[in-house]
């Protein structure tokens, strides 16, 4: 049985951001502009544990770099999606690469929305808004 947001948020007072990025300060300040904005956070180093933590606990975004080590961003989305537990969130994934070729492919995998990094606090917060109010993306925000 999927269950959606608002089941998903029984006994939590905010939802649920499972952060997926191995370097430690870019993990720090996604943590820190999220929490200050009222999600709350859990962040993993790499794929695996990433997966781990999302059938144990499923959160409603999944903010991913595609590029972290063990399994990738790529793979994550496309686990996330074909586990019916973790199916229902959202996934935002970053990248340093500008080639269209990783965003593309991460969106084919089941990512909602892809942006190149660096991010600004600003552009995280309205794509974690956005998504998490289940509002499609903007247009070509995958090329910025």
């Amino acid at each position: 049985m999927l269950t959606g947001p608002a089941e998903r948020l029984v006994g939590r007072d905010s939802p649920l951001i499972l952060i997926v990025e191995d370097d430690p300060e870019t993990r720090r300040f996604y943590i820190s502009v999220l929490a200050a904005d009222g999600y709350t956070t859990d962040a993993a180093h790499n794929g695996f544990q990433a997966l781990e933590k999302a059938v144990a606990s499923p959160p409603d975004l999944v903010l991913t770099d595609i590029a972290v080590p063990g399994l990738d961003g790529i793979e994550l989305c496309r686990r996330l999606r074909l586990d019916e537990r973790t199916r229902a969130a959202r996934v935002l994934a970053v990248t340093g690469y500008d080639d269209r070729h990783y965003p593309d492919r991460a969106v084919q995998a089941g990512a909602d929305e892809v942006l190149l990094k660096p991010l600004d606090a600003g552009a995280l917060l309205a794509a974690a808004r956005r998504l998490l109010a289940r509002e499609p993306a903007l247009p070509d925000v995958r090329v910025r």
